[in-house]
């Protein structure tokens, strides 16, 4: 369970907002992944690729263990490490989201203290506060997930998990009615506004109700584009962006089998200020754009009859079992990369993960993905072998 805090596809539909269209399509199964390198990270600790530079020169790990980020080369040489976890004006506190690349010499994160800048020593550059003060947060880790940015008329943002309570919790109609996902920030103005709703035909606006891993964001910018699907609700939102926000202009709907359904909850059982992170259900949980290519990320699910019997083991105290359980599950859920053309926004290609690699997610840049290798059951291993990969036709 490493990493868990808190806690094929075979119709295509495209929805334009003024002009909905169908298509039916085979998946095609040109394309493979293919290792093009590696590099090892030569460290003690729990690490986890988080991000990689535009140009892929550099590298940032968080490591659990130490609570600290590990900066490297791309060769896995270490550049510099720092942590925020004293009681200083420029810590960060608890961590709500993993640093992202500003550009190759900056990193982004946000923390329950507000929106951090750093250098790649770990020198302040930047605090931005959060819109409101915050009553509590939660968070899931992934590699390769962190704070985007996005480049609109020449400046640069960041886009954010919003944490905003607008006064409202998920036990009322009021938050599925001004809910927004993300914060777009204009950094020199330090200016947040509030993007993406739940979408009119949105499962969230069903009358139940959802915890915030159920709709956890998972986004990628590109270029003036932002590509974006909510937690376990199978479309792909595509936005235009611009300084003054986000506008809805097309909706990919996603079938993919072995995906399962949320589980419903009455609104009832969720209580004002408490933040509730299930790492098991079903969700897309990441985005990446890769020369031309659009690769989402998806996690079946494990069963509610499954999560119960889990449950039940560890309520009963039998751990080693319980995690034997885990792995025997975990091995059984559906999860993949489906694979579309950035341009045409169609399927090409729907894959597993390569044979040895950590299926939880993996980092993207200068062109490549870059994918950990699956930790050694056998015998613990000091160092974290990072995989160049590449998405190639067959």
């Amino acid at each position: 369970m490493k990493h868990l805090q808190l806690y094929t596809l075979v119709l295509l539909i495209f929805c334009s907002c003024s002009d909905p269209e169908k298509k039916e399509q085979e998946i095609p199964t040109t394309y493979s992944f293919e290792v093009i390198d590696s590099l090892d990270l030569n460290i003690l600790g729990d690490p986890l690729i988080v991000d990689v530079s535009p140009k892929a020169d550099r590298i940032v790990f968080y490591d659990f263990a130490n609570r600290e980020f590990i900066i490297t080369d791309s060769s896995g040489a270490i550049l510099s490490q720092f942590s925020k976890k004293e009681d200083t004006p420029d810590s960060h506190g608890f961590l709500m989201e993993s640093p992202g690349f500003v550009n190759e010499d900056q990193l982004a994160l946000a923390g329950m203290n507000g929106i951090f800048i750093y250098d790649l020593d770990g020198n302040m550059i930047k605090k931005l506060a959060h819109p409101e003060s915050l009553g509590g947060a939660g968070f899931m880790s992934f590699s390769g997930k962190g704070m985007e940015t996005a480049i609109l008329h020449g400046k640069q943002y960041l886009l954010s998990k919003s944490v905003r309570t607008r006064e409202t919790f998920p036990g009322e109609q009021k938050f599925y009615d001004s809910f927004r996902a993300l914060e777009l920030i204009d950094i020199e103005e330090e200016k947040f506004i509030e993007i993406i709703p739940f979408e009119q035909g949105s499962q969230f606006l069903d009358g139940n109700g959802y915890f915030e891993s159920d709709y956890a964001p998972a986004l990628e910018a590109s270029e003036s584009k932002l590509y974006i699907s909510l937690g376990g609700e199978l479309r792909l939102n595509v936005y235009d962006l611009s300084p003054e926000g986000a506008e809805l202009d097309t909706v990919v709907m996603l079938d993919l089998p072995g995906f399962g359904k949320l589980p419903v909850t009455p609104r009832a059982e969720f209580a004002e200020g408490t933040v509730i992170i299930k790492g098991g259900t079903p969700a897309i949980r990441n985005i990446h754009v890769v020369e031309g290519k659009i690769l989402v990320q998806y996690y079946g699910g494990i069963p509610e009859e499954k999560k119960k019997e889990l449950e039940a083991l560890y309520s009963s105290g039998s751990e080693a079992e319980a995690e034997q359980l885990y792995e025997k599950i975990e091995s059984e859920v559906n999860q993949g990369i489906l694979i579309l053309d950035q341009k045409t926004l169609e399927v090409i290609g729907n894959l597993d993960f390569p044979e040895g690699v950590n299926v939880s997610g993996f980092a993207s840049g200068g062109g490549f993905l870059w994918m950990e290798k699956a930790p050694n059951r056998e015998e613990e291993e000091d160092f974290l072998r990072i995989y160049k990969v590449q998405p190639v036709g067959k």
